[in-house]
C-alpha cells in the first residue's frame, strides 16, 4: 500500500494479499464451521473481507470500462484490510498484554478508527483518485468558455 503504484512492487504485493486472503478466508469458514457458535463472526467477517478485495482487484482489472476505478479499487482494498485487522482484533486481541485491558467493543472498532481516515486521506491525495470521473483529457474535450 505505501510502495510506488503500478506493475512490480506494488501490483505483486497485492496479488500475494489477494490470494493470501483467500486462504484466510478458506481457514476461518473451517473454523466457524467447527464452532459455529462461537466464530460465525469470523465467516461473516472474512467473507466481507474477500468480498471487498475481489472488489477492489476487478476495479483495477476493469479499469478501462469504469471511469472512477481507482477509487473503487482504493475503497476495495483498503476495505479488506480493515476487515481483516478487525478479525484479527477480535480473535486475538484479548490474548495480547497492551490490549487485555480494552473494552470489547474496542476491538470492533479501533482497526476502522485507524484505516477509514487512511482510506480517506488516500482518496483526497491519490492524482486518479481526485480526477473527475467520466472526463477525458487532452484535445478531445471540448472548450467552455465562460465568457459571452
Amino acid at each position: 500500500m505505501l510502495s510506488r503504484k503500478g506493475r512490480g512492487r506494488h501490483s505483486n504485493v497485492g496479488t500475494i494479499h489477494f490470494w493470501c486472503l483467500v486462504a484466510v478466508f478458506a481457514s476461518s469458514t473451517g473454523l466457524a464451521i467447527t464452532r459455529w457458535a462461537q466464530h460465525y463472526h469470523l465467516f461473516i467477517l472474512g467473507a466481507l473481507a474477500m468480498a471487498s478485495a475481489w472488489f477492489g482487484r476487478i476495479a483495477m482489472r476493469w479499469r478501462w470500462r469504469w471511469p472512477g476505478w481507482v477509487r473503487l479499487h482504493l475503497t476495495g482494498m483498503g476495505g479488506s484490510y480493515i476487515l481483516l485487522l478487525t478479525v484479527f482484533c477480535l480473535d486475538n486481541g484479548r490474548n495480547l498484554p497492551p490490549w487485555r485491558e480494552l473494552a470489547p467493543i474496542a476491538f470492533w472498532l479501533l482497526p476502522s478508527a485507524v484505516g477509514l481516515p487512511i482510506i480517506a486521506w488516500a482518496l483526497l491525495r491519490h492524482p486518479l483518485a481526485r480526477r473527475t470521473p467520466g472526463l477525458r483529457e487532452g484535445p478531445t474535450m471540448p472548450s467552455f468558455d465562460p465568457r459571452p
